[in-house]
């Protein structure tokens, strides 16, 4: 069979749709002689993943962009584009099927329904849009997890049939990663003290003032030596947490955005990864950070404890006491801290990209 996935997120500056796209529609080119996947609209060979810009040269950009705004008005247009697939399978960029081929899509979170106090309006009015023109509407979905499966099913009245949960994966960089990648990393970005790194967009959901208010409550002894680091590209956060976290702390660096090569080596070489999120569809920082065998710690909420299982401290993300605990625990237990980053090597391998695209293909197989 042949589906079209819209892949015109990677168009754009976006993070983890983005990230997810990439991977996923790789794999499932590599995961099927029997099957195509052809990306929508017209993106053939594309570059090296990157969250701030195209993946693709700006004279390459320009024209899909633009057929992708003409297709969101005129259904022929999309219908052109998706050729002869028998699956449409799109992301909130596009604003209807088209008829004839069966619609399906991936729910990634409802974050804009259950904390909207988080995402700027534009983020809702977009998701919400999406929701009421194509999940709502759609012959199959998938969810990246099975809490926002659920979510899905209890927010949107969805029927629970139409719906599967199919975990994401994690490149192959950092179940391979090496000392030698990490201390390439910490040369190259002037790391010389242990560190508790958070890798994400700084946003409101990442709850990043909480961690900071753990970390300056660690004791004296413990922020001397060991510092707080954190990678991301600035996002709309509110003006408080952005200058915290920009106001050089002692003890606290912001790296901004860090390039996809690099952040194997750097999430390996963090003594304690931290992700203390108030909520998350899937959370591939975390999942990366298990793969790369590092200790985590991270939130007791949404679909963590599902992605994580044993292999992160879990807390409530809305103690700074209980994340200090947390991270303490990890920082001064060697043992805890060791049984924990091998539990997350153990519970990674089942978010292996060849393993969601072989079931992504079994869950297209019922519209051929």
């Amino acid at each position: 069979m042949r589906i079209s996935v819209d892949a015109s997120p990677l168009l754009l500056r976006s993070a983890g749709v983005k990230n997810y796209l990439y991977h996923w529609i790789h794999a499932l080119q590599r995961g099927s002689d029997e099957h195509s996947v052809a990306a929508y609209p017209f993106i053939g060979n594309v570059g090296a993943l990157t969250h701030e810009s195209s993946v693709m040269s700006l004279l390459n950009t320009a024209p899909r962009i633009a057929w992708l705004l003409a297709s969101n008005r005129f259904s022929l247009t999309r219908r052109f584009a998706a050729g002869d697939a028998q699956v449409f399978h799109v992301t909130n960029q596009v604003h209807g099927g088209v008829k004839g081929i069966a619609l399906t899509a991936t729910v990634h979170d409802m974050t804009c329904w259950l904390t909207p106090e988080f995402h700027t309006p534009a983020n809702i009015l977009a998701d919400k849009r999406f929701a009421e023109r194509i999940l709502t509407k759609a012959d199959g979905l998938i969810a990246v997890s099975e809490n926002t499966r659920q979510d899905a099913i209890r927010v949107l009245g969805l029927k629970p049939e139409k719906i599967v949960a199919i975990h994401s994966g994690v490149p192959d960089a950092y179940f391979q990663v090496t000392e030698a990648d990490a201390l390439r990393v910490r040369t190259q970005l002037k790391l010389s003290k242990p560190f508790i790194l958070h890798v994400g967009t700084v946003e409101p959901r990442k709850n990043l003032d909480a961690l900071l208010d753990a970390y300056l409550l660690l004791p004296e002894s413990v922020r001397e030596e060991v510092e707080l680091v954190f990678a991301g590209p600035m996002g709309w956060a509110a003006s408080t947490t952005s200058k915290r976290v920009l106001s050089g702390l002692p003890g606290v660096r912001y790296l901004g955005y860090v390039p996809e090569a690099d952040l194997p080596g750097l999430t390996k070489a963090a003594a304690v990864f931290a992700y203390p999120s108030l909520y998350e569809g899937f959370g591939f920082p975390v999942a990366q950070a298990m793969a790369a065998g590092v200790p985590v710690l991270t939130s007791n909420n949404s679909c963590m404890p599902e992605i994580s299982g044993a292999g992160a401290v879990h807390v409530d993300p809305r103690s700074p006491a209980g994340i200090r605990d947390g991270l303490d625990k990890l920082l001064l237990s060697p043992g805890v801290a060791a049984e924990v980053a091998a539990a997350g090597r153990v519970k990674a391998q089942e978010y292996r990209w060849d393993l969601c695209a072989a079931r992504s293909w079994q869950f297209f197989q019922q519209f051929a």
